[in-house]
Order: structure tokens, then C-alpha cells, then sequence
């Protein structure tokens, strides 16, 4: 991605057109959700997976030899994800569920002439197919909204990536401003903490009280070395999860990040949430999973959390094993977005984190600030969200 390609987007016009109710002017307002997307039916396992692993950022092999190795992984998988899926009729539920998070937020926008377009990496719909939708619709400004909380290299940065490719080849120029995570948004954590907290006393009610509980913050793992050439990835997730946990005020939290769904070789970063089970066996404590970076369910979530990972924790004697829903389209959770979408309206065009600027420290150089030489915000960073 070119260091300052944000910057190829038109400057804010003040005097576009723009749609009238009651008196009033506003502005519209396309908001692009995106996403990594699913199959949609048994045969599109395959191309699914192979367009996931010949995206650069995911596959980081040389070019010669990406489009081999991607076929041979996804030959190699394709079995087993289609087994996946098949547990949930055949198909990921990623794109209802997004689509019903993008209705949502039109409707926790009032004050807005917006619509929201959703825009998958993998499967459809595409960038390009919602470009031209947003295109057809004639917006006077665009934000864009990643339904990754988190900023990663293979997941908002390739995303962004995708849709300056898409807006390029269609000729959609307009006013756009990019967000870039919320890790430690304080509507993110709060709605997060709400749905923590009620999964935390269930489990708790469930248990003898002399059994103890463990929280896992599950998230999806990235290879170790992604990380060390600067991904902010895992700094912003365990920022969500001091923040999380600080909201909970809960005293003498048990609790414990991981990250699951390793799908290469290589050294992935941990500890592994397939570990924290063994750990939690041996030391005999129920356990709540939280999949903390997962804002709607789909395979990890529905089949290696709530079936695999179960069925390893039953195997090994873990006396209890419970499950915090995704977000999906809470209430909180949308209105977290809204807010967000309003405070990235009123940064203008350009990129912009949930506080406006960078909030990685220095030695993050995969953020998307730092590529443009911009500095963080304070020496501490971002103070966690109260």
C-alpha cells in the first residue's frame, strides 16, 4: 500500500449537493463496511480460500511463488472447511449478519442521510461491486469502516488496499475519509464490557460456587512474524482487553488472551487458545471464551469455538465451558459505530483512528500513520477507555 494513498481522495467540497428534510441540509453520507466474507454455498469454498491466500498480505511469499503455494493450501483445505461449513447449512452467515449490522447503523444515524454499503475481501460482495453501488448512489462523502476493531496489515490494510484499486478502476472520487481501528474506543469497550459482564454472570450462576472461572479472550492469531515487521495487531488487541477488563471491575479477574485458527506452518503468536484449555484442565477452572476480535459470528466463532474447542475442553475435564456472543448487531455496539462514523465525518477526508490520530507506539511501522511519518498521539499512547 502506497504510504499516503489517502491522499489521491478529493478534498472536502462544501458546497456539493446534498439532500434536504424539514428545512434542513444534510450532507449524504455512504458508509463502507468491510469485512472478510464467506462462501455462499459448498462450491465456493475453494475460491474462497484461494482468493484469501494469494492476497499478499496474508501469503507473504515471493510473487513467483504465492499463486503455486496458495492453490496447494487451498486444495489442502478446502475439505475441511467445506466439513466447517456444512455444520452451518453449507454457507458462512457473515454476510446476513453484515448486511443486518449495515441497516442498523442507517438507523442509529438520524441525524445523517446515509447508506451503508458492505464490501467483502474474499468473496462477494467485492470492492468493486460496492464502489459501483456507492458510485450509483452519488454520495458527497464516504466513510470508511472496517468491521476489524483491530488494524492489521491482512485485514484493514488489505481491505483499504482492495478498495483503492476499486475506486481507481470505476472513477469514484469522492471525499473519503478511512477508519482505521477502535481497539480502545470508549463506546467499543463499553458495549463490549456489557456483553462480557452478562456472559461472566451467567457462568457464574451455572457453576458451583466453588469452581473456579477463567476468562479467555480468544483472538485470531497472525504469524509471529507479521508482528515483529511492525503489525500493530496484537498490541491493539491486548489494549481491548486491559480496557475490557478495567470496565468489568470485577475483583481478581481470572482472565487470559489467546489467539486461535492458525492455518500455516510458521510460528504464530500465543499462547494458543487450544493451550489455555490444556491450562485450564490442569488446573481445574470453567472457562468463558470471549471471542475479542470477532464483531459477528462465523466459522471460528460458531464451529472451532462453540464445537471444537468445546469438545477439547469436555475431553480434557475442564468443568465448564461458555461462550460470549459476537457483538453482531447489539444495540451498544451500533451506536458505538455511529458515534464513530460521526467523529470520522467531523475529521474530514483522509485517515483517522477513534481518536483522530496515530495512538501505535513507534515501534508498530506497519501502522498506517506511521507510513505516513505521523507521530502518536502522546508518549503513553491512548489511556484506556474509563
Amino acid at each position: 500500500m502506497s504510504e499516503s494513498w489517502w491522499s489521491s481522495f478529493v478534498p472536502l467540497d462544501l458546497h456539493a449537493k446534498s439532500a434536504t428534510l424539514g428545512g434542513m441540509t444534510r450532507r449524504k453520507t455512504a458508509i463502507v463496511l468491510f469485512n472478510l466474507g464467506g462462501p455462499d454455498r459448498p462450491e465456493s469454498v475453494r475460491p474462497f480460500l484461494l482468493n484469501l491466500f494469494t492476497d499478499p498480505a496474508i501469503l507473504r511469499v515471493p510473487v513467483f511463488v504465492r499463486p503455486i503455494l496458495a492453490r496447494i493450501i487451498a486444495y489442502a483445505r478446502t475439505k475441511p472447511a467445506t466439513e466447517n461449513y456444512a455444520r452451518l447449512g453449507g454457507k458462512s452467515p457473515l454476510l446476513e449478519l453484515t448486511e443486518q449490522q449495515a441497516r442498523a447503523l442507517e438507523t442509529a444515524l438520524p441525524d445523517l442521510e446515509a447508506r451503508c454499503f458492505v464490501a467483502m475481501r474474499y468473496w462477494h460482495p467485492f470492492s468493486e461491486a460496492a464502489a459501483r453501488a456507492v458510485k450509483a448512489w452519488d454520495p458527497d462523502e464516504i466513510v470508511l469502516l472496517p468491521l476489524y476493531p483491530h488494524y492489521s496489515t491482512t485485514t484493514t490494510g488489505s481491505s483499504l488496499s482492495a478498495w483503492r484499486a476499486a475506486a481507481a478502476k470505476i472513477g469514484l472520487a469522492k471525499p473519503t475519509t478511512s477508519v482505521c481501528c477502535y481497539h480502545s474506543d470508549r463506546g467499543f469497550i463499553t458495549s463490549t464490557a456489557a456483553i462480557v459482564r452478562q456472559g461472566y454472570q451467567q457462568a457464574r450462576a451455572a457453576l458451583d460456587a466453588a469452581v473456579g472461572l477463567r476468562v479467555l479472550f480468544s483472538a485470531h492469531g497472525l504469524p509471529e512474524v507479521i508482528i515483529k515487521g511492525g503489525d500493530p495487531y496484537q498490541f491493539q488487541v491486548e489494549r481491548t482487553v486491559a480496557a475490557v477488563v478495567r470496565q468489568l471491575a470485577i475483583p481478581g479477574l481470572d482472565h487470559q488472551v489467546c489467539y486461535q485458527s492458525r492455518a500455516t506452518p510458521q510460528k504464530w503468536i500465543g499462547p494458543s487458545t487450544e493451550a489455555e484449555i490444556e491450562r485450564a484442565a490442569r488446573d481445574k477452572v470453567a472457562l468463558l471464551v470471549v471471542p475479542i476480535a470477532f464483531v459477528s459470528e462465523h466459522s471460528e466463532t460458531l464451529v472451532e469455538l462453540d464445537i471444537e474447542y468445546r469438545e477439547v475442553a469436555e475431553h480434557l475435564g475442564v468443568p465448564g465451558y461458555f461462550r460470549v456472543p459476537a457483538q453482531n448487531s447489539d444495540a451498544g455496539f451500533i451506536g458505538a459505530l455511529a458515534d464513530m462514523v460521526r467523529h470520522a465525518r467531523a475529521q474530514g477526508p483522509g485517515l483517522c483512528s477513534f481518536v483522530g490520530g496515530r495512538v501505535c507506539p513507534n515501534q508498530h511501522l506497519d501502522c498506517p500513520h506511521a507510513r505516513a511519518g505521523v507521530e502518536p498521539v502522546s508518549a503513553e499512547v491512548v489511556p484506556l477507555a474509563a
